[in-house]
Order: C-alpha cells, then sequence, then structure tokens
C-alpha cells in the first residue's frame, strides 16, 4: 500500500519526505489557504522539487476548463511523470480524465461517495479512485463498506486504478486501510508520526538500551566530576559544606596518606546531631568510628555496580582507582541513565 502524506505544511513536507519511503504527497487548496499561501503557483512548482510524487486540483466546470488548468499547472515546470491530477468526480471530471490520460497524464478522481462514481473514474482510466473516509462518516455514511466495494470493483475488473483511502482522521483508519487492502492511503503528518508508537515497544527498547549500558559502559562513565572528600582533621562542617556542594549525600574521609579511612553521610549527620546538637559541626571527623566502606573500581561494569547497590542496600559506593579514591557512585547516578 502506497502512503502518501496530507499536507500544506513546508516543515511537516520536508520533515516527512527525509523519511525516505514516501511515495508522495497530496495537497488541496483549502490546505494551502489555512497555510497562509497566497501564491498557490509557486507553492506547488516548490513542492513539485521536494516531493517524488505531486497530487495537486485541476479545476474547471467543464473537461476543457479541467484539462486548460492541468496544461497550465504543467507550464510552469512540473514533471509529467511525477504529478497527478485531482479531479472531482463528475460526468465534466471523467471525461477530462479520460482526455488527461489519453495523453498519458496520471489523474486521482476524487471526492467519491457511491460505488457508482467510483466505476465511473475506473471505466475513465483514473490512476487513483479516492474515497474521503472520514468526511463520510462525519455524514453518516458507511466509508468502509464503500472503499471495499471499489477494493474489490477494482480487483474483480483487474483494473490498474488504485483505490486510495483518505481523510485519515485517526490511526484506527489506517488499520482499516490495511484490512480492506487499499492500493493507497494519504495520511496527515501528526497521525503519521505516531503510527510508530506503542507502549510494548518502547519499554522493549528501553530495556535493550539499559541490558547494553549495563553490560557495556564502566563506573568511571558515570561518575560525578565532583569527589567530596575530607580529612581526620576538619571539622563536621567541612563535611556538609562539600555534600551541600558536590550534591552527594556523603563524602569520603581519607586518611592523611590519601588511603581510605571511611564514608560519612547524611544519615551519620542526621544521627550525631540528635545526639550531640549544635555542637556537633565543630568537631573533628578524627572523633568518629567509621565502617569499612564499600567499594568498586573504577573499571567495573554498571552491572556489578548494580549488584552491589542491591546486595549491600546502600545509596553510595566509593569509586577507586589504583586504590585511590577518585569518586562517588550514587543510587541516583544509576537512575539518570534509567539502570535502576
Amino acid at each position: 500500500m502506497e502512503l502518501y502524506l496530507d499536507s500544506a505544511d513546508l516543515k511537516e513536507i520536508e520533515t516527512g519526505m527525509k523519511l525516505g519511503f514516501l511515495a508522495g504527497l497530496t495537497t488541496t487548496p483549502t490546505f494551502m489557504h489555512r497555510e497562509g499561501v497566497t501564491d498557490l503557483d509557486s507553492m506547488i512548482v516548490q513542492l513539485s522539487k521536494i516531493v517524488p510524487v505531486l497530487q495537486i486540483e485541476a479545476l474547471g466546470a467543464t473537461a476543457d476548463e479541467i484539462i486548460k488548468d492541468a496544461e497550465r499547472q504543467l507550464a510552469l515546470g512540473l514533471d509529467p511523470s511525477k504529478t497527478v491530477f485531482k479531479i472531482p468526480v463528475s460526468l465534466e471530471g471523467v471525461k477530462a480524465c479520460k482526455a488527461l490520460r489519453d495523453r498519458g497524464m496520471m489523474v486521482n478522481v476524487h471526492l467519491v461517495y457511491t460505488i457508482q462514481q467510483a466505476y465511473m473514474a475506473m471505466t475513465a482510466g483514473a490512476t487513483y479512485i479516492c474515497v474521503l473516509a472520514g468526511r463520510m462518516q462525519d455524514q453518516g455514511y458507511d466509508a468502509l463498506k464503500l472503499i471495499h466495494e471499489c477494493v474489490d470493483m477494482v480487483n474483480y475488473y483487474g483494473s490498474d486504478a488504485k483505490v486510495m483511502f483518505s481523510s485519515v482522521r485517526n490511526t484506527e483508519h489506517v488499520r482499516n486501510a490495511i484490512e480492506l487492502g487499499c492500493h493507497t492511503i494519504t495520511v496527515p503528518w501528526k497521525l503519521m508520526k505516531i503510527l510508530t508508537d506503542n507502549n510494548f515497544t518502547t519499554v522493549g527498547t528501553q530495556q535493550f538500551f539499559e541490558h547494553t549500558r549495563l553490560v557495556t559502559m564502566r563506573v568511571r562513565d558515570i561518575i560525578s566530576t565532583q569527589n567530596p572528600v575530607v580529612r581526620p582533621h576538619d571539622e563536621v562542617l567541612d563535611a556538609v559544606v562539600q555534600m551541600t556542594q558536590s550534591g552527594f549525600g556523603a563524602v569520603s574521609v581519607l586518611k592523611d596518606d590519601g588511603r581510605l579511612l571511611g564514608i560519612f553521610t547524611d544519615g551519620d549527620l542526621r544521627r550525631q546531631l540528635a545526639s550531640n546538637g549544635k555542637n556537633l559541626m565543630t568537631q573533628k571527623m578524627s572523633a568518629f568510628e567509621f565502617k569499612t566502606p564499600t567499594t568498586i573500581p573504577a573499571d567495573a561494569l554498571l552491572n556489578e555496580a548494580l549488584a552491589v547497590f542491591k546486595e549491600k542496600q546502600i545509596d553510595t559506593i566509593i569509586v577507586t582507582d589504583n586504590e585511590q579514591v577518585i569518586g562517588m557512585l550514587d543510587i541516583q547516578d544509576m537512575a539518570k541513565w534509567d539502570l535502576i
């Protein structure tokens, strides 16, 4: 089934054509008016240089007028092999369709609302027979039944005409067109860009990214450049300043020779405040006993780090490189990469 974009918005059209697989563009004077276009001919020429196939109106009260309008637009420099003239169905319209087709031009007979109209378009050799599903349904008619009849008709008689599903209002219409075996559908950009959306696909894709990161990225790839540390002779206030400036809930406590002594967390701070009150802030870090902190090498895979977080039920791990502290890995660092 050919997929056309239905639009007159230049930005949408340029974006859509970058997909690389759209058959072309359908547009109308009404669309162009809504977009504020005042020079239709210039816009048509511009669009013809962007899209693979351009479907535009050829208007007139008689077949001769319709043909002259088509010829006038071709004279603007349009390529006949990449231009389809849209003609509203009528007796004069199908007459013009036959004449243009005899000259090798492509024609879309549209505004089709009955199987009889579709039959006349097919008999006149229309390249496309276009049913406006949304408009029909708005008026209480069974558009899907008509489209099904049109598809059956052209297939039964072996016609080369392509049934086009147009006036697409929702993604279900695209599903309808597929199920009905339509040859062509033209879809507005706001719907086309969500046709690939699905929550299960999104979740699955996120899992692929997550699991790939876990086994390919290393701890050093995501740790902050901040490395909050204090020494035994520093005061608790210094530790608080370091935590505040770095945004971490902990600081590494290093011995004077640079080796790791322990870790002081915001939880430790709250517990000590409860015991010592405001005098805590002037106490030296050497006044506290520290448990052996959990560490991880900077070159460890994130998968290993995640296992440590789960096993130890902690929020912060000290990161080392050749036994030297180079930073901290916080559980929130993992969260930023959607790894938890």
